[in-house]
């Protein structure tokens, strides 16, 4: 008998995978988007205006809380700044003699430590903005140039709160109150300003490496020493020990453009003749650069923070 081999039936070929394109065609017509998807740069600007409200409120508790397991408590916002003066009066002004020279040299040196602190504390909490929010940052949906913005809010609120402390250090030591005072409001806005966008490149550069916070401290100490803060560079322009390209260079270095401002808008013996060459120029482009481009490079990945 002969024997009979059957095939059995072959099953359908499996229906095709819809195209990229027909995925994308079906989520627009039912209103889906990808999820944390970065947005135009025009609407990021307005989800972070819209947030404003949240801005301010975190930089606020971050600044209550800062100091609250002290005993002095807000009191060390004040402190901090005026003993790290009282030291660098010491080595900087008597035992290398800086203050020779120099009028009015504790006014001009608390001065320059309060503005300097301003732009060093903004820059390291912003190299942590990310790193160290993660779990905020995981959690809930928000423009995340959110937490490098509260966190300069926070320094520049702990700035204006230490500026008591500084008008009182001023007219102690006879410096009368003036119009030009006034000078420091857009000079503190310009400030704030580059303050910030460093602080937003510095936090999507923290955001990929943490190592970054660490070696941070070094970098700002170091700029901090070519900043004019505990010595005057006008001073060191008028000697010929150093090339000219390079008193140049410490004269228009962004830190110490603010700083030379906000001397010249709260101290009358520091003279106009006594600042870079188109200062306020300086400073404004200083801030564009910094708080534009900042801006810019850190919304460029903004679908990445939080992720891996």
């Amino acid at each position: 008998m002969s024997q009979v081999l059957h095939t059995p039936p072959q099953a359908p070929a499996p229906a095709p995978a819809p195209a990229a394109d027909d995925l994308a065609a079906l989520a627009a017509r039912h209103g889906l988007s990808v999820s944390g998807a970065r947005p135009s740069l025009p609407e990021y600007v307005r989800q972070l205006w819209a947030r404003r409200h949240f801005i301010t409120a975190f930089a606020t508790a971050k600044l209550t809380a800062q100091y609250s397991q002290a005993k002095l408590g807000q009191v060390w916002q004040v402190m901090t700044p005026l003993l790290n003066a009282a030291v660098y009066y010491f080595i900087f002004g008597v035992l290398l003699g800086t203050k020779h020279g120099v009028p009015d040299y504790i006014p001009f040196l608390v001065t320059g430590v309060f503005i300097w602190t301003f732009t060093q504390s903004s820059i390291m909490a912003g190299t942590r903005a990310i790193s160290g929010n993660l779990g905020l940052v995981r959690a809930l949906h928000f423009p995340r140039a959110a937490l490098p913005l509260s966190f300069c809010l926070q320094q520049l609120q702990q700035l204006l709160f230490s500026m008591g402390a500084l008008v009182v250090i001023l007219l102690c030591f006879g410096v009368p109150v003036g119009v030009s005072w006034l000078l420091a409001l857009p000079a503190l806005f310009l400030q704030f300003t580059f303050n910030a966008g460093v602080s937003m490149v510095m936090a999507r550069m923290g955001a990929k490496t943490p190592d970054i916070a660490q070696l941070m401290p070094f970098v700002l100490r170091t700029w901090m020493y070519v900043s004019g803060v505990m010595w005057s560079i006008d001073k060191l322009a008028q000697k010929d020990s150093l090339p000219h390209v390079v008193t140049l260079a410490l004269a228009a270095n962004p830190a110490a453009v603010y700083i030379d401002l906000m001397r010249f808008a709260l101290i009358d013996s520091f003279h106009a003749s006594q600042l870079p060459a188109h200062v306020w120029a300086l400073a404004v482009g200083w801030a564009l650069v910094a708080g534009v481009g900042g801006f810019i490079y850190f919304w460029k990945a903004e679908e990445t923070y939080g992720r891996g």
